[in-house]
């Protein structure tokens, strides 16, 4: 009886030395660490992958002990950075580059069955009215493209754009056609463009991420931070996002009582802890974890600098409709010029508030739309110009358009007209253009029939796009690839193709 209770006051010994153990200090300090650490710079850094990466083997030589050295590509590249500005909820094409007079004159008639049989709708009901163009189109510049008086700062410079008429997707709900879009794929998990951009060419400013995301108005697009997450690339590549008002990234300062003397030390401690983990398990995501607080000490210095539009001259501001110290796109679109001037390889703009289903007079094609293209007609105007005039436009590709398009119909929830003129989620036809960065100047590929319901020759998908984004950098999109779960992944998943008919 007494041996027994020994012997087991012993092994409650032994099981509190243990667990004692695994609190000592340091082991405390390597799990914490970064707890703490991100309480101050998770805003910044996102650091939580949101998949687990093997290393495997990659056709992009992978160093993951300094992931954003600059890196070459597969071949010659014609841009080194891109500009997406995303318009999320899906701004009309029929209202703004898709020209159709014989859809006027169907205004207000039955929509035949022909466009309904077989067809899905997000929220068509029914048999909804025919809609005719709610906005007045003209020709513009010597390549005479369609441009209507919703946006008249921008049919001045379609010489220098190609346009996609017949992009198509299979995705007709917000979230999932966003992450196709920009991830390749209408399910979560898969690396964003960007992610994939800094992944094949790291970054020429050290001192500053490789992809910055800007988001203006005043919600986040339906598909959440995946459109500008990591996916299975180590979390060293996800956008990290910035603001146009205020701090341009959240905890930048320093707290109240330390230095930037102290900042590093405390970094350097906590990246001590790390690299003796990195030793102990020989995870990548610590040597990524190790370079997100190297990047964010850099940043203190040089994101206030570049992420302040205020020093720029009075005819910046008036060119581009600017608003410093409040939260918009103009705003937005200066900061991506000054971002790609400084060496950052992907900026990705989105702005939310382009659903027009006319549930309401915002979400209307004849008022809301004409109100948010008057927000970013000017910006990206002068964004085309001033990249121009600084010779940034031909290494810069500058990309503008939504998820999907809309319909040549009214839309009716519930079989009933919505009390304002809207067009609901429409997946056969839309329209995205592209700029600078080795694109043809003056082109109108791809054509819809005479309603704008369908593509009827140079259909291309949001893969086909992402295959000529990537060619126009210098990958190949079907050899540039990742291995994780045991096989090669890439941007364009299984299909896509170059739109060489638009390619200089």
């Amino acid at each position: 009886m007494m041996q027994n209770e020994l012997h087991n006051q012993r092994l409650l010994r032994e099981a509190e030395q243990a667990n004692a153990r695994l609190h000592t200090r340091r082991h405390f300090l390597r799990e914490c660490a970064f707890g703490f650490g991100s309480l101050a710079l998770g805003s910044l850094l996102q650091s939580c992958s949101i998949g687990s990466a093997n290393a495997g083997t990659s056709a992009i030589p992978f160093d993951p002990a300094h992931p954003l050295a600059p890196k070459l590509p597969q071949f010659p590249a014609k841009a080194k950075s891109i500009i997406y500005l995303h318009m999320a909820g899906a701004p009309s094409q029929l209202e703004l580059f898709d020209y159709k007079p014989d859809l006027m004159k169907l205004d207000g008639q039955d929509c035949p069955p022909s466009l309904l049989e077989g067809k899905r709708f997000a929220f068509i009901r029914g048999v909804p009215k025919m809609l005719g163009p709610q906005a007045r189109f003209a020709q513009h510049g010597g390549s005479g493209a369609w441009v209507s008086n919703y946006l008249p700062h921008f049919s001045s410079i379609v010489d220098e754009v190609s346009f996609l008429k017949a992009v198509t997707t299979d995705q007709f709900n917000h979230a999932p056609a966003q992450l196709l879009v920009h991830t390749g794929s209408p399910r979560l998990g898969r690396p964003s463009i960007g992610s994939w951009v800094t992944y094949g060419l790291g970054t020429e400013n050290q001192n500053l991420p490789g992809f910055v995301v800007l988001t203006s108005g005043g919600k986040f697009p339906d598909a959440g931070k995946s459109v500008w997450g990591s996916g299975f690339l180590p979390s060293v590549y996800q956008g990290v996002q910035c603001r146009s008002e205020g701090d341009p990234v959240l905890f930048i300062k320093d707290p109240k009582g330390m230095d930037r003397d102290l900042r590093k030390a405390s970094i350097d401690a906590i990246n001590q802890v790390n690299e003796e983990e990195y030793q102990e398990y020989q995870d990548p995501e610590i040597l990524s974890r190790i370079s997100q607080y190297e990047m964010a000490y850099k940043m203190q210095i040089a994101a206030p600098e570049v992420m302040n539009i205020n020093n720029e001259p009075a005819y910046i501001h008036e060119m581009y409709g600017t608003q410093p110290g409040k939260a918009c796109i103009a705003n937005n679109i200066l900061l991506a010029r000054k971002l790609v001037e400084k060496g950052v390889r992907f900026v990705q703009i989105f702005d939310w508030g382009w659903d027009t289903h006319g549930t309401a007079a915002n979400l209307s094609i004849d008022v809301g739309l004409n109100n948010k293209c008057r927000t970013v007609d000017k910006a990206m105007t002068a964004l085309i110009l001033d990249l121009k005039q600084r010779g940034l436009l031909e290494e810069t590709l500058v990309v503008w358009g939504g998820e999907f398009g809309r319909t040549p119909m009214l839309e009716n929830r519930d079989g009933k007209q919505n009390p304002f003129k809207g067009r609901d989620h429409h997946v056969e036809a839309f329209t995205i253009w592209m700029a600078g960065g080795g694109i043809r100047k003056g082109v109108s590929y791809g054509e819809t029939d005479e309603i704008g319901y369908a593509a009827v020759s140079g259909k291309v998908t949001p893969n086909d796009i992402q295959a000529t984004l990537l060619n126009q950098l210098g990958f190949d999109h079907e050899k540039f690839t990742y291995q994780f779960q045991g096989r090669p992944f890439r941007l364009t998943d299984v299909s896509g193709k170059v739109i060489d008919e638009i390619v200089a």
